[in-house]
């Protein structure tokens, strides 16, 4: 019943987004970088909304992060999944990244106008999740002067991934510090993650900040360990998500046209399976979550595809392979997530199997992991097995590692970045018939993302030098956190 009365109210809010962000059309303010008149809290509502719309579908995740980062294979039209990319997909999901950033910074300043501390503590958060979207998927791109056109600045510097990343966790930082200082205004029904619940934001932000300093722990180890002993060492202040029921999911209504995106694509398409190198791993260890991310093929059996290899598409392929299972696929009112309990406890194993002090121990972190994975698939009661067999505690990094990318299943773009940052797992591949389509001497998948053309033409002196690090569109320079030797 709780759950019918948010999805009831989220509807509500959109209803009400749509007419306070569509009356009086033709009146609305022309300030180039403000939203019109609608109600800041609606505003809230179409970023949190606009971004899991967006980011999480299956042009901007389920096509290629999520082929990029060995989740998940395309069993047709798999041009995505062998590294062909879309001139006007790519364009998309630069333009989807700046109009949420620029309604984001609209509710920032609003809210610093108005002396509403919580929404622009709120939004600094929003920020913060879609300009990670962004580096992690372009690495350097414009940030600091992004959003500019009422300062007269129409071609934004692009800013460097090294100096983004500690931007963006200085600014959760800010955001934490301000909600656990406490504010007095509602969040307002735009509230449509965490229903005006300031606590959760906190934790949402503590979160992202230690994710952050945990995925540049290679190149900028001191740090990411004062980020992740600052945090850890002040859990009343800088509380974190440790418990499923904490999780940072955005829940879809289930009715038209707010359908969860995967399930949305499933309604007319089926282009896609679950990975070989996915349903091997979990096959390898046993893995009680495999039913769960994977449904038998027409044989009985989990089969996973090859990631663009060239017996993807193959006579009777619908009876072959693994579909995606339907708790990720099939629900129109499933989710989008943007963080779970999984990660933070894996983040931790990391930190203190690098000796770091987070008071817990490696093994402690790590079982809690697995165990909030488990948890969250509905497989809990298998965990003391799981955990006393196939994935009994070893104490090594690339253990930690496996198993976080495991846990991030429908995350497409961090499941890539953990893969960038550690090569795990090792098994992951470049796709077999990669050369068919003119790309040759390659040894590892996508490094990056191309950027829009439009880039080069309407702020090509800015743009030059990002864009020349480019090579074959998906290489070339390697993200700042990606420390690999030998790969290109």
């Amino acid at each position: 019943m709780k759950t019918k009365m948010i999805k009831l109210s989220v509807i509500a809010v959109f209803g009400v987004l749509l007419m306070g962000c569509t009356k009086d059309f033709d009146e609305i303010n022309t300030n180039p970088n403000a939203s019109a008149d609608a109600p800041i809290t609606n505003i809230l509502a179409y970023c949190i909304r606009y971004t899991c719309d967006t980011y999480f579908d299956a042009w901007a995740d389920m096509n290629e992060p999520s082929t990029y980062g060995g989740h998940l294979a395309k069993k047709q039209y798999i041009d995505e999944a062998r590294y062909v990319t879309r001139s006007t997909v790519v364009a998309n999901n630069w333009h989807y990244l700046y109009i949420t950033m620029n309604n984001v910074r609209d509710v920032r300043n609003r809210a610093a106008e108005e002396g509403l501390s919580n929404m622009e503590n709120v939004a600094k958060i929003w920020e913060a999740v879609i300009m990670q979207l962004g580096t992690d998927r372009w690495r350097d791109l414009p940030y600091s002067e992004a959003i500019g056109l009422d300062q007269g600045i129409v071609a934004p510097k692009y800013d460097t991934q090294e100096q983004i990343y500690p931007a963006l966790m200085d600014l959760l930082k800010e955001a934490a510090d301000g909600l656990s200082a406490g504010g007095t205004d509602d969040l307002g029904i735009g509230d449509v993650l965490f229903f005006g619940d300031t606590d959760a934001w906190l934790r949402l932000a503590n979160s992202l900040r230690l994710r952050m300093a945990m995925r540049i722990a290679n190149v900028n180890p001191t740090m990411a360990k004062q980020v992740a002993e600052e945090i850890t060492g002040n859990p009343s202040k800088y509380p974190l998500i440790t418990e499923n029921s904490q999780n940072a999911f955005f829940w879809w209504p289930g009715t038209s046209p707010y359908y969860e995106p995967w399930a949305d694509d499933f309604r007319t398409r089926d282009d896609h399976c679950v990975s070989d190198i996915l349903v091997n791993v979990l096959k390898d260890l046993n893995d009680p979550r495999l039913p769960v991310y994977a449904q038998p093929n027409g044989y009985g059996e989990y089969e996973g595809c090859e990631i663009g290899g060239p017996d993807a598409i193959t006579t009777g392929h619908l009876m072959k392979y693994s579909l995606i299972g339907p708790r990720f696929r099939e629900d129109l009112a499933g989710f989008s997530p943007i963080f779970r309990a999984a990660e933070t406890h894996f983040h931790l194993a990391e930190a203190a199997a690098r000796g770091w002090n987070v008071r817990v121990s490696a093994q402690d972190a790590y079982e809690a992991g697995v165990t909030a994975s488990l948890d969250e698939n509905g497989v809990a009661d298998q965990a003391a097995a799981y955990l006393a067999g196939d994935a009994a505690f070893d104490g090594t990094l690339d253990q930690i590692y496996l198993q976080e990318w495991i846990c991030l299943f429908k995350q497409g773009m961090e499941t890539w970045s953990l893969y960038r940052k550690t090569g795990i797992p090792t098994t992951h591949h470049i796709a077999s018939s990669m050369e068919e389509c003119g790309y040759t001497g390659h040894n590892t998948p996508p490094l990056r993302y191309p950027y829009p053309l439009v880039e080069g033409t309407l702020n090509g002196a800015n743009s030059a030098g990002s864009m020349s690090d480019v090579n074959d569109e998906l290489w070339g320079k390697q993200m700042w956190f990606d420390t690999r030797t030998g790969v290109n």
